[in-house]
């Protein structure tokens, strides 16, 4: 039996996962129950910042006694539930899933991608060369990020950290529907006529690099990213008071990103335009 430790103690809930017995929290989900033990379930979609989106079916596991599979990264661990997360139907709809995503957008810059095809033997190739997909050209319309919808899959996170669970400005919603649908501002207008006002938690939470920092985007299409050769180094915010912390990205020292640390109790990976954009002062560009 494995008894996992994840928050704040609480009456513990007992099932099983994959043939062992596992306890945990009331309130946890299948995933934050897999996660701790040492179960890795994919996912693209989920965030330890924001509400589940329940949106990319990655991380689909098979409940007994459920007629279809359940996204673990929403499903609430029940007191007795058997849960199997490699199973034929989990291996098959993950398969699908993500031949579905890759046969559509640019997963080129998506963390753990490349892997998950391979380890799922996932042909995106098979739908053909007529596939419809959402290429399409970068849109380069400010010096902070950039937005290459190429490589969006429609995950909402960029929406929901722009909405009401984070930043409140409200400046990214989506548009139409079906196929056609996809992330944009009011009216299509460029980012610098928007509500926008450069935060980047969007930048933050976004899992495939469809937002990007402008000084990434450029390196990785002139070939020099590269973040092996690159240091973090967490600091805290000159700006004001707030305190807020800081992972520096420093590639050939050069600050190339910053990033915030999400177990912050200030921040929880959010900052403000200073926070987020206003380092370039220390650099001689």
């Amino acid at each position: 039996m494995t008894t996992v430790d994840i928050g704040i103690p609480r009456r513990l809930v007992e099932f099983t996962v994959d043939g062992e017995t596992v306890r945990v929290p009331e309130g946890s989900t299948i995933l934050d129950a897999c996660t701790a033990s040492g179960k890795e379930i994919p996912t693209l979609c989920y965030g330890d910042t924001l509400e589940p989106a329940n949106a990319c079916r990655v991380c689909m596991v098979e409940v007994e006694g459920s007629r279809t599979l359940v996204p673990s990264c929403s499903r609430k661990a029940e007191p007795g539930m058997v849960v199997h997360t490699d199973s034929v139907r989990t291996r098959t709809s993950r398969k699908v899933v993500l031949e579905l995503l890759a046969s559509a957008t640019d997963l080129s810059t998506t963390p753990g991608a490349a892997e998950w095809l391979a380890e799922t033997g996932a042909d995106p190739g098979r739908f053909g060369p007529d596939a419809a997909t959402v290429a399409q050209p970068a849109i380069v319309d400010n010096e902070l990020y950039v937005r290459d919808y190429g490589k969006c899959i429609l995950c909402y996170k960029c929406v929901d950290a722009c909405g009401d669970q984070w930043q409140n400005s409200f400046a990214i919603t989506v548009a139409g529907r079906g196929f056609d649908a996809r992330i944009s501002t009011e009216f299509s207008n460029p980012l610098p006529d928007s509500a926008c006002v450069y935060c980047g938690n969007c930048v933050e939470v976004c899992p495939t690099g469809a937002l990007s920092f402008k000084r990434e985007y450029d390196k990785r299409e002139n070939g020099t990213w590269d973040e092996e050769r690159q240091t973090q180094t967490t600091t805290v915010c000159t700006f004001c008071g707030v305190g807020c912390n800081l992972t520096l990205h420093v590639q050939d020292n050069e600050i190339v990103k910053v990033t915030s640390p999400h177990d912050s109790s200030v921040t929880h990976g959010n900052l403000c335009i200073k926070g987020r954009f206003g380092w370039q002062h220390v650099q001689n560009r």
